[in-house]
């Protein structure tokens, strides 16, 4: 789920023991997205996905949608799913935006990502990255979902951040911005050097294509005194050049997955929505809908229902 984590936020133990963060029943939207003062990190963030990702085509999903504060973006798509460990947050986005039938809501862990492989288009993921303890697994799942020609649009917090190098010429923090391991400031907080971040999704077969310094302008003083939409396209003419060396609190990155297979034919269709899910449990990807809100794993013979308009496979019926 993206954001930093609040006091409403509780931390879960799943998928072979990772701990992953729990925005379950949380005000997330109230308390850190509106009239939050973040409309510049908003704007700033549609920029640089919009830079990023195809503007049309088939499948889209964004793995940690949370309240379905992008979705948006994602008009130009076919089918899109919105995807988080939060049921109480997709039930949300799904009151908003569950009129449409391209959307599916899918609740899950990301370690154990119940989407079948290859079916993704376009994949997204913002402000998830700086809560996961294993990255590596983590992109792991997300390689396995994406065919040849896909695009991957990710973000994370960059560690050699100007602010970070400045507290650390003064003394001010322990741990040095240049260092390559993951720095944890918080509980299932941490940013990442982008050296080290770039290596780990080449070893999970990702091919980093573009990056993108973002959200330079990240300053209360600043953000006070310029409107929030100006302030994102200043902020834009600098992705380019901020992404050769970052320095910015965020990086975005394009990632591709050149030596996955062929896009597999899938119909984005409401009546096949059963064809998209990969058994949490056993991982089988033959899975059948026995009724309208539940389907069954035809290997292992657990079972999975949409309640709220969500798709609840973080665990069995």
């Amino acid at each position: 789920m993206s954001g930093s984590v609040n006091h409403q936020a509780a931390f879960d133990r799943a998928a072979a023991g990772i701990p992953v963060i729990d925005y379950e029943g949380s005000h997330y939207r109230s308390d850190f997205w509106d009239g939050q003062g973040r409309a510049y990190e908003d704007a700033v963030e549609r920029l640089a996905l919009q830079r990023l990702m195809p503007a049309y085509g088939g499948r889209i999903a964004e793995i940690g949608a949370g309240f379905g504060r992008l979705s948006a973006l994602y008009q130009g798509y076919e089918q899109v799913i919105l995807f988080d460990y939060s049921r109480t947050l997709l039930a949300d986005a799904a009151r908003d935006l569950g009129g449409d039938p391209r959307f599916v809501f899918i609740a899950g862990n990301i370690y154990s990502l119940p989407l079948a492989t290859g079916i993704l288009d376009t994949l997204v993921m913002v402000r998830v990255m700086h809560h996961l303890a294993n990255v590596p697994a983590a992109l792991a799942q997300l390689r396995r979902l994406l065919h040849r020609h896909s695009v991957a649009a990710v973000e994370f917090a960059n560690k050699r951040n100007l602010k970070a190098m400045l507290r650390w010429g003064l003394r001010r923090q322990s741990w040095s911005p240049f260092d390559l391991a993951p720095v944890e400031f918080v509980e299932l907080n941490f940013d990442f050097h982008p050296d080290w971040m770039e290596a780990k999704m080449r070893t999970a077969g990702l091919q980093v294509r573009q990056r993108l310094g973002v959200s330079h302008l990240r300053l209360a003083q600043i953000k006070q005194r310029v409107p929030a939409a100006a302030l994102a396209q200043i902020d834009s003419a600098l992705f380019a050049l901020g992404g050769t060396y970052p320095v910015a609190p965020s990086v975005f990155v394009q990632a591709a997955a050149p030596g996955a297979a062929a896009r597999p034919v899938l119909p984005a269709t409401p009546d096949m929505v059963h064809r998209l899910f990969r058994c949490p449990a056993c991982g089988c990807e033959q899975l059948k809908r026995i009724s309208e809100d539940r389907v069954l794993c035809s290997q292992c013979g657990a079972s999975y229902r949409r309640h709220l308009g969500v798709w609840d496979l973080k665990e069995m019926a």
